[in-house]
């Protein structure tokens, strides 16, 4: 009899997209103390911790059987990082978090300023970090140099306009456009940045 403790997780989830359902309770055998752990640090409650990691554990599933799965040699990160996110919508859902309308007068950057963070604040302040490099990663590389200067390096338009060689409006009209294609992310992705 093969020992399951050496047996690789790539090659239980290949099992088990092979039809091994003992390998899929490996598998949820082999992570479930330090799964169950992460999620109560962050939860603090043990029937909503029970819950989530159902839930994790659904969704993995779900996700196997639709051939989603590909962080080869990577299960449990990939676990976790699903386990993170249900913790997310779990504190979105039970109005423990504020949520912002996107309007014009709306900046993605003001809620990334928290000086005091929490547990809780912190991985949903990770959280709105990730969100907010994808977003920006999304955009036209122009809009994105525009938005970094002015953003994150604090620049002024004619110091932006200066530096890439285009006009102050032309470096104006790259912001805007950028805000706009970021507004459309957010919608389209149902991206909820919180403070």
């Amino acid at each position: 009899m093969v020992r399951t403790n050496s047996i690789s997780d790539s090659k239980l989830v290949s099992d088990y997209l092979k039809g091994s359902e003992a390998s899929l309770a490996v598998l949820i055998n082999r992570h479930q103390q330090r799964l169950f752990s992460f999620i109560y640090s962050k939860v603090q409650d043990k029937a909503i911790t029970e819950d989530i990691f159902q839930d994790t554990f659904i969704k993995v599933i779900r996700t196997l059987k639709k051939g989603k799965y590909n962080e080869e040699g990577k299960f449990l990160p990939w676990v976790m990082r699903i386990a993170h996110n249900l913790v997310i919508d779990y504190f979105r859902k039970n109005n423990r978090m504020p949520k912002f309308q996107n309007t014009d007068e709306f900046n993605i950057f003001s809620v990334i300023n928290d000086g005091s963070l929490n547990a809780e604040k912190q991985i949903i302040q990770e959280q709105i970090y990730d969100d907010v490099r994808e977003l920006i990663n999304g955009l036209p590389e122009e809009q994105k140099e525009v938005l970094v200067m002015r953003m994150y390096k604090d620049m002024s338009f004619k110091e932006i306009s200066e530096n890439t060689g285009v006009s102050i409006n032309t470096a104006l009209g790259r912001m805007r456009y950028a805000l706009i294609n970021m507004r459309k992310l957010i919608e389209k992705h149902k991206i909820i940045l919180v403070n």
